[in-house]
């Protein structure tokens, strides 16, 4: 008998935890490394913002890259768009192909992308897109 309200105790200890850290308010925001940090200003250098949008047109945009949770669209080197995500799509980072499904040309703030390892064609990932801040040299 002992032994099982040992057990019992034990259990309670262990999950009344993780029961609580599944009623935490929002998710941790995600963060960015060094490295990605260092790539995304070495990326905008020059740059300077100029307010954020819901939605950007596709056409157009020539590259894709990502630094951590952060995704930049390259129209031309002199105009670009970041987005800071969810997090989950950081894989674009390694060469990951970012896959987005739209109804229109338009990306817009909430659209959710998934990543897929370019050899494999594995899933490897899930992010939502949050407002794009337009990047250009004017």
């Amino acid at each position: 008998m002992r032994c099982s309200a040992m057990i019992r105790a034990l259990c309670l200890a262990t999950l009344v935890p993780l029961a609580m850290a599944g009623c935490t308010g929002s998710p941790a925001t995600p963060q960015m490394t060094a490295a990605a940090a260092a790539g995304l200003d070495k990326e905008l250098a020059g740059l300077t913002p100029h307010g954020t949008t819901s939605c950007i047109n596709l056409y157009g945009m020539q590259q894709t890259h990502g630094y951590g949770p952060t995704i930049v669209y390259v129209a031309s080197q002199r105009l670009k768009y970041r987005s800071d995500t969810t997090g989950g799509c950081e894989g674009i980072g390694r060469g990951d192909v970012l896959v987005t499904r739209t109804p229109s040309t338009q990306l817009c703030q909430g659209d959710i992308a998934t990543t897929v390892d370019a050899a494999s064609r594995s899933f490897t990932g899930s992010c939502a897109f949050g407002p794009f801040t337009k990047y250009s040299d004017r």
